[in-house]
Order: C-alpha cells, then sequence, then structure tokens
C-alpha cells in the first residue's frame, strides 16, 4: 500500500481550500483518506498554512511520500 502526504481539495467553486490528508494513493483526491494532518489556504495575502508538526513527522517516519506541493508546503512551514 503506497501512502501519500496531499491535498484534498474543498470551499466553494473559484475559491479553493485545501486539507492536507494523508492517504492511499489509489483513492480519489477528494474521497477516503487515513488522517487529516492540516489545512492550506492559498486566497489569504500570505498564504496561511497550518500544519500538524507531530503528525507530520510520525507520517514521514512511517513511510508516507509526499506529493510535490505538500513537500514544498512541509519546508515553507519549517519543519
Amino acid at each position: 500500500m503506497a501512502v501519500k502526504i496531499r491535498l484534498r481539495r474543498m470551499g466553494a467553486k473559484k475559491a479553493p481550500f485545501y486539507r492536507v490528508v494523508v492517504a492511499d494513493s489509489r483513492y480519489p483526491r477528494d474521497g477516503r483518506f487515513i488522517d487529516e494532518i492540516g489545512t492550506f489556504n492559498p486566497l489569504t495575502d500570505p498564504a496561511e498554512i497550518n500544519l500538524d508538526a507531530e503528525k507530520v513527522q510520525k507520517w514521514l517516519k512511517n513511510g508516507a511520500q509526499p506529493t510535490d506541493t505538500v513537500k514544498a508546503l512541509i519546508k515553507k512551514a519549517g519543519i
């Protein structure tokens, strides 16, 4: 089972809001997930990033692979 840390799109049309989730790579983008570890709001200036550092570290240590976008968000958040 390939576990990914990725974004789940929420919010209205033309007003995206994302949740950072841990999910099996076979699940759909906005479908089932294992754990929610944070949020990302690109509409604010600057973009608002809220991540639970303990959960991020736990999942990375357990072998979850972040997507490129999530990897950049983790780096920007300083985790």
